[in-house]
């Protein structure tokens, strides 16, 4: 009797764990990022608040366009965009993206503009297997296994201008950036090419030149070192409200007389409206101008200045391009389930994008191998604008 108890007990434990794995399983199931209509949920975590608020916005209209012009569908099926704050780096921007996983329940996530937030987000979404499709400047990373990036590696944008300046400028260049992940990867960028061509760093032991992050945003000390270092020329990497300092102070001190060479996001969107005509002459280096000439191009400058009245920058067109690389792999996942495995497999089979910088197709890294160009801030009309100067090579993959 007391062995028929335990068989029975035995039984009845096998039972509920049997009921348990079997509701967890279904649960599971009905949890892979979609709803019962077959809606796909998509998590955009962009900065919402702190110093790239500004970017975090122009990220978020990138997309959203591309989401309302498409009829809120991607591949043909329904799409829910559901929009975190990453705030102002890795501290905030992990716990927004595990609440997007385990509450919202995404099948992927795009956005980030941060490259510390990319660096803390990237590892958890690709241990739960959750694709990330990046549209702002993203570090090394050990693993991008689940991991593409529709903008750029961050060290490309310093190292494709870098020959351009070692051949334009007679003598040393002073590096400075804000000091956090991003701006250290924008200098070495430049300062690993700049160097490797016989280019000298202005300043003590050679090295950049690094303001707090955040910042009270007060250049002038550094401005003042900067015209004693004998420094030929400047090259900088800083990006919204910082960059509109950064310009305005450099402009009124001691280094103002040097040439002003940086990483495009310098003058990028409403930065360079801010910034007006202290910006005048800026050199830099980015994969995108409104003014390039491409069908694509021309049709995402009219639909975004209809929607927004104003003139699209790189922030919009890189979260565009997130847009359409989910809808084509969505679509190539036809009459199937659409899950995270699924949308990874499928982005991971994608060729060339036709996009408003040109076509571009991902590399071996899962980043864009894009053209870059030299840019120069000057009138366009009746407004200062980021015009082409000339296409500084191709780099990226």
């Amino acid at each position: 009797m007391r062995l028929f108890r335990r068989s029975r007990r035995r039984a009845a434990t096998q039972l509920l764990l049997a009921t348990a794995l079997v509701a967890t399983t279904a649960a599971c199931s009905s949890d892979s990022g979609g709803s019962g209509d077959g809606t796909i949920k998509v998590g955009l975590l962009v900065p919402l608040s702190g110093p790239y608020e500004a970017i975090g916005k122009d990220l978020q209209k990138g997309f959203e366009l591309y989401v309302a012009t498409h009829d809120s569908k991607f591949g043909g099926r329904k799409v829910e965009v559901v929009v975190a704050d990453e705030g102002n780096g890795g501290g905030t921007a992990l716990p927004a993206a595990t609440k997007l996983v385990k509450q919202d329940k995404v099948s992927v996530v795009v956005g980030v503009a941060n490259g510390g937030s990319m660096a803390a987000v990237a590892p958890m979404l690709t241990e739960e297997r959750i694709p990330l499709v990046g549209a702002g400047g993203r570090p090394a990373l050990e693993n991008v296994d689940r991991v593409w990036t529709t903008s750029w590696i961050s060290e490309e944008t310093g190292a494709a201008i870098a020959q351009y300046v070692k051949d334009s400028v007679n003598g040393p260049v002073a590096v400075i950036g804000p000091d956090y992940q991003g701006g250290w990867d924008q200098l070495k960028g430049f300062t690993d090419k700049f160097t490797a061509a016989g280019g000298q760093i202005a300043g003590k032991d050679g090295k950049p030149f690094l303001t707090p992050w955040p910042g009270d945003n007060n250049f002038l000390p550094y401005f003042s070192q900067i015209a004693q270092s004998g420094a030929k020329a400047v090259y900088c990497f800083y990006a919204a409200a910082q960059a509109v300092e950064f310009v305005k102070q450099y402009r009124q001190s001691d280094a103002k007389d040097l040439p002003l060479y940086a990483a495009g996001f310098l003058t990028e969107g409403a930065t360079l409206t801010a910034q007006g005509d202290a910006a005048r002459d800026i050199y830099s280096v980015l994969n995108y101008a409104p003014g390039l000439d491409n069908p694509a191009n021309r049709k995402f400058v009219a639909d975004f200045q209809g929607k927004h009245k104003a003139v699209p920058n790189l922030y919009n067109v890189t979260a565009y391009d997130a847009g359409a690389v989910l809808d084509r792999a969505v679509a190539a996942i036809g009459d199937g389930e659409v899950t995270p495995e699924t949308i990874a497999n499928a982005i991971g089979g994608l060729g060339q994008i036709e996009s408003p910088r040109g076509p571009w197709q991902f590399g071996a890294n899962h980043s864009p191998v894009q053209k870059w160009y030299l840019r120069q801030v000057r009138p366009d009309g009746p407004a200062l604008s980021n015009v082409v100067v000339q296409e500084l090579g191709t780099l990226g993959g």
